[in-house]
Protein backbone atom coordinates (compact mmCIF):
# COMPACT_ATOMS: atom_id res chain seq x y z
CA UNK A 1 0.00 0.00 0.00
CA UNK A 2 1.83 3.26 -1.18
CA UNK A 3 0.39 6.36 0.84
CA UNK A 4 2.36 9.54 1.85
CA UNK A 5 1.04 11.75 4.53
CA UNK A 6 4.05 13.48 5.59
CA UNK A 7 6.51 13.27 2.90
CA UNK A 8 4.74 14.03 -0.40
CA UNK A 9 6.12 13.78 -3.50
CA UNK A 10 5.35 17.34 -4.48
CA UNK A 11 8.39 19.52 -5.20
CA UNK A 12 8.66 22.60 -3.51
CA UNK A 13 6.59 21.54 -1.36
CA UNK A 14 8.57 23.31 1.80
CA UNK A 15 7.65 26.63 -0.14
CA UNK A 16 4.36 28.15 1.85
CA UNK A 17 2.68 29.40 -1.72
CA UNK A 18 3.56 26.14 -3.15
CA UNK A 19 1.30 24.50 0.22
CA UNK A 20 -1.18 26.80 -0.17
CA UNK A 21 -2.03 25.83 -3.79
CA UNK A 22 -2.64 22.07 -2.37
CA UNK A 23 -4.88 23.06 -0.18
CA UNK A 24 -2.20 24.53 2.65
CA UNK A 25 -3.76 26.44 5.74
CA UNK A 26 -7.41 25.53 4.91
CA UNK A 27 -7.43 22.83 7.08
CA UNK A 28 -7.09 25.19 9.98
CA UNK A 29 -9.62 27.27 9.15
CA UNK A 30 -11.50 24.16 8.96
CA UNK A 31 -10.46 23.34 12.48
CA UNK A 32 -11.73 26.50 14.08
CA UNK A 33 -15.00 26.29 12.88
CA UNK A 34 -15.29 22.99 15.68
CA UNK A 35 -15.20 23.08 19.00
CA UNK A 36 -11.89 21.77 20.69
CA UNK A 37 -13.59 18.86 22.42
CA UNK A 38 -14.62 17.88 18.92
CA UNK A 39 -11.14 18.20 17.38
CA UNK A 40 -10.28 16.12 20.42
CA UNK A 41 -12.75 13.82 19.59
CA UNK A 42 -11.54 13.02 16.18
CA UNK A 43 -7.59 12.25 17.24
CA UNK A 44 -9.05 10.40 19.58
CA UNK A 45 -11.13 8.42 16.79
CA UNK A 46 -8.19 8.50 14.69
CA UNK A 47 -5.69 5.38 17.23
CA UNK A 48 -2.96 8.15 16.55
CA UNK A 49 0.02 7.38 18.90
CA UNK A 50 3.27 9.33 19.99
CA UNK A 51 6.10 8.95 17.37
CA UNK A 52 8.34 10.33 19.63
CA UNK A 53 8.75 6.96 21.40
CA UNK A 54 6.24 6.16 24.20
CA UNK A 55 3.64 5.41 22.02
CA UNK A 56 0.81 6.98 23.84
CA UNK A 57 -2.60 8.17 22.50
CA UNK A 58 -2.43 11.80 21.28
CA UNK A 59 -6.03 12.47 21.93
CA UNK A 60 -5.57 11.28 25.20
CA UNK A 61 -2.70 13.08 26.30
CA UNK A 62 -4.76 16.54 24.78
CA UNK A 63 -7.61 15.82 27.09
CA UNK A 64 -5.47 15.58 30.06
CA UNK A 65 -5.20 19.53 29.99
CA UNK A 66 -7.67 21.58 31.80
CA UNK A 67 -10.53 23.08 30.50
CA UNK A 68 -9.63 26.73 32.63
CA UNK A 69 -9.49 29.03 29.85
CA UNK A 70 -8.12 32.07 32.54
CA UNK A 71 -4.89 29.84 33.00
CA UNK A 72 -2.24 30.04 30.47
CA UNK A 73 -1.19 26.94 28.35
CA UNK A 74 2.19 25.74 26.36
CA UNK A 75 2.21 23.60 23.74
CA UNK A 76 5.76 21.63 23.24
CA UNK A 77 6.88 20.06 19.54
CA UNK A 78 9.73 17.74 20.79
CA UNK A 79 12.58 17.99 17.80
CA UNK A 80 15.53 17.30 19.77
CA UNK A 81 16.18 14.16 17.74
CA UNK A 82 19.39 12.68 19.64
CA UNK A 83 18.52 9.40 19.70
CA UNK A 84 21.33 7.42 17.78
CA UNK A 85 19.78 5.96 14.32
CA UNK A 86 17.04 8.86 14.39
CA UNK A 87 16.81 11.24 11.34
CA UNK A 88 13.00 11.30 10.62
CA UNK A 89 12.39 14.52 12.16
CA UNK A 90 14.22 16.82 10.07
CA UNK A 91 12.61 15.52 7.04
CA UNK A 92 9.80 17.15 8.41
CA UNK A 93 11.55 20.45 8.96
CA UNK A 94 12.62 20.45 5.76
CA UNK A 95 10.73 19.41 2.99
CA UNK A 96 7.05 19.67 4.95
CA UNK A 97 7.47 22.70 7.41
CA UNK A 98 3.76 24.31 6.70
CA UNK A 99 1.85 20.99 7.45
CA UNK A 100 3.97 21.02 11.13
CA UNK A 101 2.89 24.79 11.50
CA UNK A 102 -0.23 24.10 10.40
CA UNK A 103 -0.82 21.33 13.00
CA UNK A 104 0.66 22.90 15.75
CA UNK A 105 -2.25 25.74 15.20
CA UNK A 106 -5.21 22.55 15.02
CA UNK A 107 -3.48 21.52 18.11
CA UNK A 108 -2.88 24.50 20.26
CA UNK A 109 -6.77 25.32 19.00
CA UNK A 110 -7.68 21.91 20.72
CA UNK A 111 -5.67 22.38 24.18
CA UNK A 112 -6.34 26.11 24.27
CA UNK A 113 -2.12 27.54 24.03
CA UNK A 114 -1.52 30.35 23.12
CA UNK A 115 2.07 29.67 23.30
CA UNK A 116 3.71 27.20 21.25
CA UNK A 117 7.56 26.31 21.16
CA UNK A 118 9.03 23.80 18.32
CA UNK A 119 12.39 22.26 20.42
CA UNK A 120 15.14 21.38 17.58
CA UNK A 121 18.59 19.49 18.50
CA UNK A 122 21.07 21.98 18.72
CA UNK A 123 23.34 20.69 16.05
CA UNK A 124 20.10 20.86 13.27
CA UNK A 125 21.72 24.12 12.23
CA UNK A 126 20.59 23.81 8.71
CA UNK A 127 17.39 22.53 9.93
CA UNK A 128 16.71 25.64 12.08
CA UNK A 129 17.42 28.20 9.41
CA UNK A 130 14.90 25.86 7.10
CA UNK A 131 12.07 25.74 10.02
CA UNK A 132 12.61 29.56 10.92
CA UNK A 133 12.14 30.69 7.32
CA UNK A 134 8.97 28.32 7.29
CA UNK A 135 7.60 30.30 10.24
CA UNK A 136 8.41 33.68 9.59
CA UNK A 137 6.28 33.25 5.84
CA UNK A 138 3.41 32.41 7.60
CA UNK A 139 3.78 35.01 10.06
CA UNK A 140 3.65 37.23 7.06
CA UNK A 141 0.73 35.35 5.65
CA UNK A 142 -0.88 36.09 8.84
CA UNK A 143 -1.15 32.58 9.74
CA UNK A 144 0.37 32.77 12.75
CA UNK A 145 0.42 35.01 15.58
CA UNK A 146 -3.07 37.71 16.24
CA UNK A 147 -3.09 38.31 12.64
CA UNK A 148 -4.78 34.97 12.85
CA UNK A 149 -8.01 36.58 14.17
CA UNK A 150 -8.37 38.30 11.14
CA UNK A 151 -7.23 36.03 8.66
CA UNK A 152 -9.56 33.32 10.10
CA UNK A 153 -12.51 35.40 11.89
CA UNK A 154 -11.78 33.95 15.17
CA UNK A 155 -10.95 34.80 18.33
CA UNK A 156 -7.94 32.48 18.53
CA UNK A 157 -4.38 32.98 18.01
CA UNK A 158 -0.77 31.71 18.96
CA UNK A 159 2.16 32.41 18.86
CA UNK A 160 5.01 29.75 17.90
CA UNK A 161 8.41 30.13 18.77
CA UNK A 162 11.35 27.93 17.83
CA UNK A 163 13.99 27.04 20.14
CA UNK A 164 17.27 26.08 19.82
CA UNK A 165 18.71 23.06 22.33
CA UNK A 166 22.37 22.92 23.51
CA UNK A 167 23.22 19.86 22.22
CA UNK A 168 22.05 17.84 25.57
CA UNK A 169 20.59 14.11 25.03
CA UNK A 170 18.63 14.64 27.83
CA UNK A 171 16.49 17.18 26.77
CA UNK A 172 14.81 14.99 24.77
CA UNK A 173 13.33 13.87 27.80
CA UNK A 174 9.95 16.16 28.27
CA UNK A 175 10.50 17.54 31.45
CA UNK A 176 14.15 18.26 30.76
CA UNK A 177 13.25 20.03 27.84
CA UNK A 178 10.76 22.40 29.22
CA UNK A 179 13.89 22.85 31.98
CA UNK A 180 15.80 23.96 29.26
CA UNK A 181 13.30 26.19 27.40
CA UNK A 182 12.94 27.89 30.89
CA UNK A 183 16.62 28.63 30.75
CA UNK A 184 17.57 25.69 33.34
CA UNK A 185 20.06 22.82 33.29
CA UNK A 186 18.29 20.10 31.42
CA UNK A 187 17.63 17.90 34.49
CA UNK A 188 14.69 15.32 34.01
CA UNK A 189 11.91 16.24 36.42
CA UNK A 190 9.94 13.44 39.48
CA UNK A 191 6.14 12.79 38.38
CA UNK A 192 3.85 13.32 39.19
CA UNK A 193 2.94 16.42 38.56
CA UNK A 194 3.07 15.77 35.16
CA UNK A 195 3.13 18.37 32.09
CA UNK A 196 -0.65 18.46 31.70
CA UNK A 197 -1.11 19.55 35.62
CA UNK A 198 2.82 21.54 36.09
CA UNK A 199 4.55 22.54 32.94
CA UNK A 200 6.22 24.85 31.28
CA UNK A 201 6.67 28.01 34.55
CA UNK A 202 4.36 25.55 36.45
CA UNK A 203 1.31 25.93 33.76
CA UNK A 204 0.02 23.02 32.09
CA UNK A 205 1.72 22.39 29.53
CA UNK A 206 1.64 19.19 26.59
CA UNK A 207 5.05 17.68 24.62
CA UNK A 208 4.41 16.19 21.60
CA UNK A 209 6.76 14.88 18.64
CA UNK A 210 7.19 16.87 15.34
CA UNK A 211 6.02 13.55 13.37
CA UNK A 212 2.96 13.11 16.28
CA UNK A 213 1.74 16.57 15.10
CA UNK A 214 2.75 16.64 11.78
CA UNK A 215 -0.36 14.26 11.09
CA UNK A 216 -3.00 16.36 12.64
CA UNK A 217 -3.93 18.43 9.54
CA UNK A 218 -4.26 15.08 7.67
CA UNK A 219 -6.69 13.89 9.99
CA UNK A 220 -9.15 16.94 10.73
CA UNK A 221 -9.26 17.08 6.82
CA UNK A 222 -10.21 13.23 5.82
CA UNK A 223 -11.51 12.29 9.92
CA UNK A 224 -10.30 10.16 12.15
CA UNK A 225 -11.68 6.49 10.64
CA UNK A 226 -9.38 7.44 7.66
CA UNK A 227 -6.13 7.64 9.54
CA UNK A 228 -7.39 4.85 11.47
CA UNK A 229 -7.98 2.69 8.47
CA UNK A 230 -4.56 2.80 7.65
CA UNK A 231 -1.75 0.18 8.83
CA UNK A 232 -2.29 -2.05 12.08
CA UNK A 233 -5.76 -1.34 13.64
CA UNK A 234 -3.36 -0.69 17.03
CA UNK A 235 -1.15 1.59 15.93
CA UNK A 236 -2.02 3.23 12.66
CA UNK A 237 -1.44 5.79 10.29
CA UNK A 238 2.07 5.74 8.68
CA UNK A 239 5.53 5.84 9.75
CA UNK A 240 8.80 7.61 8.99
CA UNK A 241 11.16 4.85 9.30
CA UNK A 242 14.93 5.93 8.86
CA UNK A 243 16.88 2.74 8.09
CA UNK A 244 20.89 3.48 8.77
CA UNK A 245 23.66 0.33 8.54
CA UNK A 246 24.32 -2.17 6.60
CA UNK A 247 22.15 -1.64 3.58
CA UNK A 248 22.30 -0.25 0.05
CA UNK A 249 19.93 2.23 0.27
CA UNK A 250 19.64 4.34 3.68
CA UNK A 251 17.28 6.84 4.30
CA UNK A 252 13.72 7.85 5.56
CA UNK A 253 10.49 5.91 3.71
CA UNK A 254 7.26 6.32 4.98
CA UNK A 255 4.96 3.83 4.88
CA UNK A 256 2.02 2.39 6.59
CA UNK A 257 2.58 0.45 10.29
CA UNK A 258 2.57 -3.05 9.97
CA UNK A 259 4.90 -3.15 6.65
CA UNK A 260 7.13 -6.12 6.74
CA UNK A 261 10.70 -5.25 8.26
CA UNK A 262 12.01 -7.42 5.34
CA UNK A 263 10.43 -5.89 3.09
CA UNK A 264 11.62 -2.06 4.50
CA UNK A 265 14.89 -3.75 4.20
CA UNK A 266 14.63 -5.31 0.87
CA UNK A 267 12.57 -4.19 -0.76
CA UNK A 268 12.77 -0.08 -0.22
CA UNK A 269 16.07 -0.14 1.31
CA UNK A 270 17.61 -2.16 -1.09
CA UNK A 271 18.83 -5.00 0.40
CA UNK A 272 22.68 -5.78 2.39
CA UNK A 273 25.31 -5.35 0.71
CA UNK A 274 27.27 -8.13 -0.74
CA UNK A 275 24.11 -10.18 0.01
CA UNK A 276 25.62 -11.12 3.30
CA UNK A 277 23.41 -12.08 6.38
CA UNK A 278 21.48 -10.16 9.09
CA UNK A 279 23.27 -10.63 12.43
CA UNK A 280 21.27 -8.17 14.42
CA UNK A 281 18.69 -5.63 14.15
CA UNK A 282 17.75 -2.44 16.28
CA UNK A 283 14.04 -1.23 15.40
CA UNK A 284 13.89 1.40 16.64
CA UNK A 285 16.99 3.83 17.84
CA UNK A 286 19.49 2.28 19.79
CA UNK A 287 17.76 2.37 22.95
CA UNK A 288 15.44 -0.07 21.86
CA UNK A 289 16.36 -3.79 22.20
CA UNK A 290 18.15 -5.19 19.80
CA UNK A 291 16.68 -8.10 17.78
CA UNK A 292 18.57 -12.01 16.18
CA UNK A 293 19.08 -12.21 12.43
CA UNK A 294 16.75 -14.98 12.81
CA UNK A 295 13.84 -13.01 14.22
CA UNK A 296 13.16 -10.74 11.30
CA UNK A 297 11.17 -13.03 9.11
CA UNK A 298 7.77 -12.12 9.06
CA UNK A 299 7.73 -9.70 11.49
CA UNK A 300 5.73 -6.07 11.37
CA UNK A 301 6.75 -3.27 12.22
CA UNK A 302 4.13 -1.87 14.63
CA UNK A 303 4.17 -0.94 18.51
CA UNK A 304 2.80 -4.53 19.04
CA UNK A 305 4.13 -6.42 16.79
CA UNK A 306 7.52 -5.60 18.26
CA UNK A 307 6.39 -5.82 21.89
CA UNK A 308 6.11 -9.52 20.80
CA UNK A 309 9.73 -9.91 20.56
CA UNK A 310 10.73 -8.69 23.36
CA UNK A 311 11.25 -5.19 21.54
CA UNK A 312 9.85 -1.93 20.65
CA UNK A 313 9.32 0.81 17.83
CA UNK A 314 10.62 3.44 19.14
CA UNK A 315 11.37 6.54 16.90
CA UNK A 316 11.32 4.20 14.28
CA UNK A 317 15.22 4.24 13.86
CA UNK A 318 15.93 0.47 11.99
CA UNK A 319 19.80 0.17 12.28
CA UNK A 320 20.64 -3.36 10.28
CA UNK A 321 24.06 -5.42 10.74
CA UNK A 322 25.24 -7.58 8.86
CA UNK A 323 27.01 -11.35 9.97
CA UNK A 324 30.79 -9.47 9.77
CA UNK A 325 29.63 -6.46 12.57
CA UNK A 326 31.39 -6.93 15.81
CA UNK A 327 28.62 -6.73 18.51
CA UNK A 328 31.14 -6.20 21.41
CA UNK A 329 32.27 -3.40 19.69
CA UNK A 330 28.95 -1.83 18.91
CA UNK A 331 27.26 -2.40 22.72
CA UNK A 332 30.80 -0.51 23.96
CA UNK A 333 30.04 2.50 21.52
CA UNK A 334 26.44 2.83 22.47
CA UNK A 335 27.25 2.15 26.16
CA UNK A 336 29.93 5.28 25.65
CA UNK A 337 27.26 7.48 24.28
CA UNK A 338 24.98 7.31 27.40
CA UNK A 339 27.78 7.45 29.75
CA UNK A 340 28.39 10.77 27.79
CA UNK A 341 24.91 11.88 27.77
CA UNK A 342 24.01 10.69 31.68
CA UNK A 343 22.80 14.37 32.85
CA UNK A 344 24.42 12.90 36.40
CA UNK A 345 21.38 13.62 38.73
CA UNK A 346 20.46 10.04 39.45
CA UNK A 347 23.20 7.84 41.24
CA UNK A 348 22.11 4.26 39.19
CA UNK A 349 22.89 6.14 36.07
CA UNK A 350 25.55 8.48 36.75
CA UNK A 351 27.71 5.83 37.98
CA UNK A 352 26.06 2.83 35.92
CA UNK A 353 26.83 3.80 32.93
CA UNK A 354 30.67 4.26 33.42
CA UNK A 355 30.66 0.92 35.11
CA UNK A 356 29.60 -1.08 31.85
CA UNK A 357 31.79 1.19 29.91
CA UNK A 358 34.83 0.23 31.73
CA UNK A 359 34.02 -3.70 31.83
CA UNK A 360 33.30 -3.11 28.18
CA UNK A 361 36.55 -1.68 27.79
CA UNK A 362 38.09 -4.19 29.48
CA UNK A 363 36.53 -7.06 27.09
CA UNK A 364 37.96 -5.31 23.99
CA UNK A 365 41.21 -5.18 25.46
CA UNK A 366 41.27 -8.89 26.14
CA UNK A 367 40.89 -8.81 29.86
CA UNK A 368 37.61 -9.79 30.07
CA UNK A 369 35.99 -12.83 32.02
CA UNK A 370 32.61 -14.62 31.41
CA UNK A 371 31.70 -13.15 35.48
CA UNK A 372 32.26 -9.80 33.38
CA UNK A 373 29.19 -10.83 31.39
CA UNK A 374 26.95 -11.44 34.09
CA UNK A 375 28.39 -8.61 36.05
CA UNK A 376 27.21 -6.69 32.86
CA UNK A 377 23.64 -7.58 33.32
CA UNK A 378 23.65 -7.45 36.87
CA UNK A 379 24.30 -3.79 36.49
CA UNK A 380 22.35 -3.25 33.61
CA UNK A 381 19.37 -4.49 36.14
CA UNK A 382 20.66 -1.95 38.51
CA UNK A 383 20.11 1.06 36.69
CA UNK A 384 17.01 -0.22 34.63
CA UNK A 385 13.60 1.01 36.45
CA UNK A 386 15.88 2.84 39.10
CA UNK A 387 16.35 6.74 37.63
CA UNK A 388 13.53 9.82 37.48
CA UNK A 389 13.74 9.38 33.54
CA UNK A 390 13.82 6.69 30.94
CA UNK A 391 17.59 7.24 30.01
CA UNK A 392 18.60 4.62 32.49
CA UNK A 393 16.22 2.11 30.89
CA UNK A 394 17.77 3.14 27.16
CA UNK A 395 21.31 3.00 28.35
CA UNK A 396 20.64 -0.59 30.18
CA UNK A 397 18.47 -1.82 27.67
CA UNK A 398 21.12 -2.48 24.61
CA UNK A 399 23.64 -3.91 27.60
CA UNK A 400 21.53 -6.52 28.60
CA UNK A 401 19.45 -7.57 26.05
CA UNK A 402 22.60 -7.44 23.66
CA UNK A 403 24.56 -10.11 25.70
CA UNK A 404 21.39 -12.25 27.06
CA UNK A 405 20.79 -12.41 22.96
CA UNK A 406 24.07 -12.87 21.42
CA UNK A 407 25.52 -14.39 24.28
CA UNK A 408 27.95 -16.76 22.32
CA UNK A 409 29.66 -13.86 20.37
CA UNK A 410 29.95 -12.32 23.84
CA UNK A 411 31.34 -15.40 25.24
CA UNK A 412 33.81 -16.03 22.51
CA UNK A 413 35.77 -12.52 23.29
CA UNK A 414 36.33 -13.10 26.81
CA UNK A 415 38.77 -15.75 29.22
CA UNK A 416 37.05 -18.33 30.77
CA UNK A 417 37.56 -17.59 34.41
CA UNK A 418 39.49 -20.00 36.71
CA UNK A 419 38.78 -20.52 40.47
CA UNK A 420 40.83 -23.05 42.56
CA UNK A 421 39.93 -24.48 45.63
CA UNK A 422 43.07 -25.28 48.24
CA UNK A 423 42.51 -26.50 51.41
CA UNK A 424 43.04 -24.11 54.09
CA UNK A 425 46.37 -26.17 55.73
CA UNK A 426 48.52 -25.08 52.84
CA UNK A 427 48.75 -21.64 54.35
CA UNK A 428 50.09 -22.98 57.02
CA UNK A 429 54.23 -21.73 58.11
CA UNK A 430 55.58 -25.87 57.24
CA UNK A 431 55.44 -27.08 53.65
CA UNK A 432 52.60 -29.60 53.69
CA UNK A 433 52.11 -31.73 50.83
CA UNK A 434 48.68 -31.90 49.67
CA UNK A 435 47.17 -34.57 47.47
CA UNK A 436 46.57 -33.25 43.89
CA UNK A 437 42.57 -34.94 44.96
CA UNK A 438 42.12 -32.56 47.33
CA UNK A 439 42.88 -29.57 44.96
CA UNK A 440 39.57 -28.62 43.13
CA UNK A 441 39.70 -26.52 40.09
CA UNK A 442 36.59 -24.72 38.60
CA UNK A 443 36.10 -23.33 35.27
CA UNK A 444 33.51 -20.78 35.09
Amino acid sequence: MSIKILLKDIPDYHKIEVYRQHGGYEVIRKALQKSPDEIIEEVKKSGLRGRGGACFPTGLKWSFMPKDKNIPKFLCINGDESEPGSFKDRQIFEFNPHQLIEGILISAYAIGAQTCYIYIRGEYVKWIRLMQKALDDAYEAGFVGEKMKETFGTDFYTNIYIHRGAGAYICGEESALMNSIEGKRGYPRVKPPFPAQCGLWGYPTTINNVETIANIPPIIENGGEWFASIGEPKHPGTLLFGVSGHVNKPGVYELPTGTLLTDIIYKYAGGVPGNKKIKCIIPGGTSMPPIRGDQIEGLKMDAESLKEVGSAIGTGGIIVMDEDTDLVKVLARITKFYWHESCGQCTPCREGTGWMLKILNRILDGNGTSKDLDLLIDVANNIEGHTICALGDAAAWPVKYMIERFRDEFEARVKRSIKIDIPNKVHSMRRTQIPLTEIKIDFQ
